[in-house]
């Protein structure tokens, strides 16, 4: 191995990636951190826009400044402050921010507290509505009770091993009278690293649940109109076979585009929505995978809980979304044959109108060589008569004329010689 052939961005004199520090960067952007056995963690996920989070991020600001403490990076996803006696750890995402108070040492009841509960964000503005709230108790083996059921108010409680029997995690999925979902991991054998990684995933699964099941109103709520649109397609199609004519089809095809615009607009307004929900469902299954539960008696795990719970909402999303993209693509079918049918009705009337004017035209060309054939014989009367006058007046001037032998033996010529004029004009309109 050549030594120095690691290279680290501008190393060795190669100009790097404009990006390839954030790429580096990025995979170490969220590290676990290490959660000493006992603590108390709150965590809390709040909606917000990229101006609420600026908000949110100056109130740190001002806050680590408050406390004489060091300014955090602005641009930093991942923000960590010490406020003793807790740790504070801000994530920005792209639709919402966490807050996680860490407070090591903490052996308080598992009991809701309401003041120890509220009290830490007290000290940061809200940034936006509420959407988690989650009390984790990381407590050793010993000091949790042996029936973890006794602990929630919830019908249900999941509770299952973690990584092979190092740790036991319990929850009921259900807000405390102060709003938490309370969770309690009993810890056997973990390492301060293990149990941090344990304790932000368990975090992650629950608000990400919360952020995948934000999508279900927005689909029960565009259910009906899908719903009624695929009950009025069949009856469109008996109503495009049975009708005929174009005044019936272009009031086929308006209220097809009046149906595709209501699915169409449906569609653009679910599409975030609904696609987060499917990405968020994805990223709870990661994370339940990551933890490697195991089944322990009398209980459902936390996947199978969630399993029985979250999957058919999330399958409720994909059918209304996969429902949008089928109606849209049946409507576009529809409408493309509609509009075939038109056209071709319209073309069939287009060639009868052109074969009427052309039979118009063939009339008037008739009448135009018949009117050219009596403008010839006028012509040639009225020439005639002319040179008769001209014969008469030669005659009178002594002249030894017959004027009307003259006129009789001048009107053929006087005729070939209009009829060969007309012929050129009618030859050069041809050409």
């Amino acid at each position: 191995m050549v030594e120095g052939s690691v290279l680290t961005t501008g190393a060795n004199g190669f100009e790097p990636h404009e990006l390839r520090a954030s790429a580096l960067g990025e995979i170490h952007a969220r590290p676990f951190a290490a959660i000493s056995t006992p603590s108390r963690v709150l965590h809390f996920a709040f909606t917000s826009d990229a101006a609420g989070a600026e908000r949110a991020v100056d109130d740190l600001v001002a806050l680590c400044a408050a406390r004489g403490l060091p300014t955090p990076d602005r641009s930093a996803k991942q923000i960590r402050v010490d406020l003793a006696p807790a740790r504070l750890a801000f994530e920005r995402h792209g639709e919402f921010l966490t807050y996680t108070w860490i407070f090591p040492g903490e052996r308080k009841s598992f009991e809701p507290s309401p003041g120890f509960l509220q009290d830490p964000m007290r000290l940061i503005a809200q940034p936006g509505p509420l959407l988690a709230a989650t009390d984790l108790h990381l407590l050793p083996a010993a000091d949790a009770p042996e029936d973890v059921d006794t602990l929630f108010v919830g019908p249900t409680v999941a509770a299952s091993s973690i990584d092979e029997g190092r740790a036991v995690v319990a929850t009921d999925f259900m807000a405390d009278t102060f709003g938490f979902v309370r969770i309690l991991v009993a810890d056997k054998s973990l390492s301060p690293s293990s149990a941090g990684a344990l304790v932000q995933r368990l975090l992650e699964i629950e608000t990400y649940r919360m952020l995948a099941l934000i999508g279900l109103p927005m689909a029960l709520r565009l259910s009906p109109s899908i719903r009624r649109t695929e009950a009025e397609l069949p009856a469109l199609l008996a109503s495009m076979e049975r009708d005929r004519g174009l005044a019936a089809d272009r009031a086929l095809l308006d209220r097809l585009t009046a149906l595709a615009t209501e699915v169409e607009t449906g569609a653009a307004e679910g599409l975030f929505r609904l696609g987060a929900t499917r990405a968020y469902h994805q990223l709870v299954v990661a994370r339940l995978e990551a933890i490697k539960e195991t089944r322990i008696p009398h209980h459902s795990t936390i996947g199978s809980f969630l399993d029985r719970r979250l999957t058919p909402a999330i399958r409720t999303c994909a059918t209304i979304e996969q429902s949008q993209a089928n109606l849209s693509s049946k409507i576009a079918r529809i409408a493309e044959l509609l509009r075939t049918r038109v056209d071709i009705e319209l073309e069939s009337q287009n060639a009868d109108q052109i074969k009427q004017m052309a039979e118009r035209v063939r009339l008037q060309l008739r009448l135009q060589q018949t009117v050219e054939g009596l403008s010839i014989a006028a012509i040639t009367y009225y020439v005639s008569s002319v040179l008769h006058l001209l014969f008469e007046g030669a005659h009178g001037a002594g002249a030894q004329i017959d004027p009307d032998i003259a006129t009789g033996a001048a009107v053929p010529f006087v005729f070939a010689v209009i009829a060969f004029v007309v012929w050129r004009i009618r030859h050069a309109h041809k050409e």
